[in-house]
C-alpha cells in the first residue's frame, strides 16, 4: 500500500491545481484593469490548464508545488485588481509581468515533460467534448486542450486531436470562429500542411478547407501563409490531402486577389498536372477545376493557362467515364472560352464540339444532369460563331435536339426547347435545318403548354422559322397547325398570353396563297375579327387588312358575316 501513496498524493495535487487554475481563469474574466496583461495571463493559464488535464500526475508531480505557488500568487493579484486594492499601477504591472513570466516557464516545462513522456505512457487524460449548446468558455477550453495535444503530442495524439477538431468544426460552425480567432491555432494548422506525416497533412487540409468556407476567416488563413503549403500538398501530397488542398484553394480564390498568390507559387501548373494525370478522379478534378475556373477570371492567368494547353487537356477529359470529371471539364471549358473567340476556335480545333455532341448522343449512357450541362455548353460556345453553327449542323446536332424535345425528361425537354429557340436565331441555315427535321410540328404542341415561358419560346421560335419560305410551305400543309393558331387567338382564351407572336406567325403565312386560303376558310377565322373589333390588338387589325384583298374579300364576307 505504501507504493500507492505518492501516486495518490500526486493525483490529489494535480486535481487541486487544475481546480485552482480553472477558478482563476473564470475570475480573470471579471477584471477591468490592465486588460492587455490579463488577456496574456489568461491565455497562458488556459494553456497550462490544458497541459495539466492532458498530463500524467506522476510525471508532473515534481512541478506541481511550483505551479500551485504561482497560481496562488496570481489569484492574489487577481483579487487585488478586482478590488482595486493595489498600492500603485507601476508596481502592479511589474508583479503581473513577473507572474506572466512564471506561467510561461511552467507551460514550457510541461511541454517538455509531455513530449518526453507521452509516447512512453501511450495515454493521457482526454478532456470531454462539450455537449451541444455549451458555453463558449467550455468550447474554448476544449479547443485549447486539442491545441496542446497538436503542439506537444506524439504522432498518434496529433492525428487524433486533428480528427476531433474536424468533427467539431463540421458539426458546429461556432468552433470554426473560435479556431480562426486564435492565431496560434491557425499557424499550427498551416505548419501541419508542411509536415512529413501524410495522415497529419490530410487531417489538417480537411480542417483548413472548412475554415476557408467562411468569408470572414479567409483573410486569417492567407495572412498565416496557407497558400504556399497548400500548393506543395497539390504537388506531392496524398490523394486525400490533394482533395482537401484543392477545396481550400477553390474557396480562397473566390477572391481574385488570392488568385495572383496561387499563380505566383506555381498553383496553375500544379493544378493542370493533376488534371493531366490519367489516374485523376472526379473527387479531385472537381475542386481542381473549380480553382482553375476562379483563376481564369484574371486575363493574364487565363492566357498562361491557354498557353499551357488547358483546352486540349479538358477536351480530352470530357471523354472520361467519370461524370464528375466530365461536368467539371465542360464547366471549365465554358468558363475559359466565355467571350473569347480565339479560345472558342481552339475548342473547335481540338475536337471539343464533336466530343460534346458525342456525350449528347442518345445512345451514350449518361444522366440528365450531364446532358443539361452539355446543352448549355454548346449554346455558350457555338451559337455566336457562324463556323461553329456550321459544325453543329454537319454533326447532326438538330437531330439530337429533336430527340430530346420529343423524348427527354421534363427538365431536359424544356432545356432542349430553349436551346432550339436560341439555335433558331443563329442563322437562316439553322431555321431551315430545324424545319427539315420536323421541329415546327413539335413547336406547335408547345403553344398550349402550361408554362408561359415555354409557350412564348415556342411561339417566338415558330415566328422566326416561318419567315423562311420553305418552312412556310411545310407548315401550311398541315391544316391542324393553322386551326390551332386561330383557336388560341380566341379573345376568351386565358392561357395563351402570346397573341402578338401568334398573329406574327399568321402574318408570315399570308405571304403564300395556300396559307391565306386556309386561314380564311378555318372555322376559327372569326377570332381574328373579334380581336380586331375589340381593339385588343392593332396587329389583328393589320392581319384583317392583309387578308381583305380583292381576291379574298367575298370569301371573308361570307365567312365572317354569316
Amino acid at each position: 500500500m505504501g507504493d500507492e501513496q505518492p501516486s495518490t498524493t500526486a493525483v490529489s495535487g494535480l486535481r487541486r491545481v487544475i481546480t485552482l487554475i480553472s477558478s482563476l481563469i473564470s475570475l480573470s474574466l471579471s477584471i477591468r484593469v490592465f486588460a492587455g496583461k490579463w488577456q496574456l495571463i489568461r491565455s497562458r493559464l488556459e494553456e497550462l490548464h490544458s497541459a495539466l488535464v492532458a498530463g500524467d500526475a506522476t510525471s508532473l508531480s515534481g512541478e506541481l508545488p511550483a505551479i500551485t505557488g504561482t497560481a496562488e500568487e496570481c489569484h492574489e493579484l487577481a483579487r487585488r485588481c478586482l478590488d482595486l486594492s493595489y498600492s500603485g499601477k507601476l508596481l502592479m504591472q511589474s508583479d503581473l509581468d513577473v507572474t506572466l513570466g512564471k506561467l510561461e516557464a511552467h507551460v514550457k516545462k510541461l511541454s517538455e515533460i509531455f513530449k518526453k513522456n507521452v509516447s512512453m505512457h501511450g495515454y493521457a487524460v482526454v478532456v470531454s467534448r462539450p455537449g451541444f449548446g455549451a458555453c463558449k468558455d467550455d468550447m474554448r477550453f476544449y479547443l485549447r486542450d486539442l491545441l496542446t495535444r497538436m503542439k506537444v503530442g506524439d504522432l498518434g495524439m496529433k492525428k487524433q486531436a486533428l480528427v476531433n477538431l474536424h468533427e467539431v468544426v463540421v458539426e458546429d460552425e461556432k468552433y470554426v470562429k473560435l479556431v480562426a480567432e486564435v492565431s496560434e491555432f491557425v499557424h499550427v494548422l498551416v505548419d501541419f500542411l508542411g509536415c512529413n506525416e501524410v495522415e497529419v497533412v490530410e487531417e489538417a487540409a480537411k480542417v483548413v478547407s472548412l475554415v476557408a468556407g467562411f468569408d470572414s476567416h479567409k483573410g486569417v488563413l492567407v495572412s498565416a501563409g496557407v497558400i504556399a503549403p497548400l500548393i506543395r500538398v497539390l504537388e506531392c501530397g496524398s490523394e486525400v490531402g490533394k482533395v482537401g488542398a484543392a477545396r481550400c484553394l477553390q474557396r480562397l480564390t473566390e477572391n481574385s486577389d488570392n488568385a495572383w498568390c496561387v499563380s505566383a507559387h506555381g498553383g496553375v501548373t500544379a493544378l493542370l498536372r493533376i488534371c493531366e494525370s490519367v489516374e485523376c478522379k472526379g473527387e479531385l478534378v472537381g475542386p481542381a477545376c473549380g480553382v482553375l475556373r476562379n483563376l481564369c477570371g484574371v486575363e493574364e492567368i487565363k492566357r498562361f493557362m491557354v498557353e499551357e494547353g488547358v483546352v486540349s487537356t479538358f477536351v480530352r477529359l470530357v471523354r472520361s467515364k467519370d461524370e464528375t470529371v466530365q461536368v467539371s471539364s465542360i464547366e471549365l471549358i465554358k468558363s475559359i472560352a466565355s467571350d473569347d473567340d480565339l479560345v472558342r476556335q481552339m475548342v473547335v480545333k481540338e475536337g471539343g464540339v464533336r466530343v460534346l455532341l458525342r456525350v449528347l448522343d442518345p445512345k451514350w449512357t449518361c444522366s440528365s444532369k450531364i446532358r443539361e450541362v452539355v446543352m448549355r455548353a454548346i449554346e455558350n460556345l457555338c451559337f455566336s460563331s457562324p463556323s461553329c453553327v456550321s459544325v453543329l449542323l454537319s454533326y447532326g446536332f438538330v437531330d439530337q435536339l429533336m430527340y430530346y424535345v420529343r423524348n427527354g425528361e421534363a427538365l431536359v425537354q424544356e432545356l432542349a426547347l430553349k436551346v432550339a429557340f436560341r439555335f433558331c436565331e443563329t442563322s437562316e441555315e439553322a431555321k431551315k435545318a430545324l424545319g427539315d427535321a420536323g421541329f415546327m410540328a413539335e413547336l406547335v404542341k408547345f403553344l398550349n403548354a402550361k408554362s408561359f415561358e415555354v409557350r412564348e419560346m415556342a411561339a417566338e421560335a415558330l415566328s422566326g422559322m416561318v419567315m423562311v419560305a420553305k418552312n412556310r410551305k411545310r407548315f401550311v400543309q398541315d391544316d391542324q397547325n393553322i386551326a390551332l393558331l386561330l383557336q388560341l387567338l380566341d379573345p376568351g382564351e386565358g392561357n395563351s398570353g402570346n397573341k402578338k407572336l401568334l398573329i406574327s406567325i399568321l402574318m408570315s403565312l399570308t405571304s403564300c396563297n395556300s396559307g391565306r386560303k386556309k386561314i380564311v376558310s378555318s372555322g376559327y377565322a372569326k377570332n381574328i375579327e373579334r380581336l380586331a373589333e375589340a381593339e385588343v390588338s392593332s396587329d389583328a387589325k393589320r392581319l384583317v387588312r392583309k387578308l381583305s384583298t380583292n381576291r379574298f374579300r367575298s370569301m371573308l364576307n361570307g365567312i365572317w358575316h354569316s
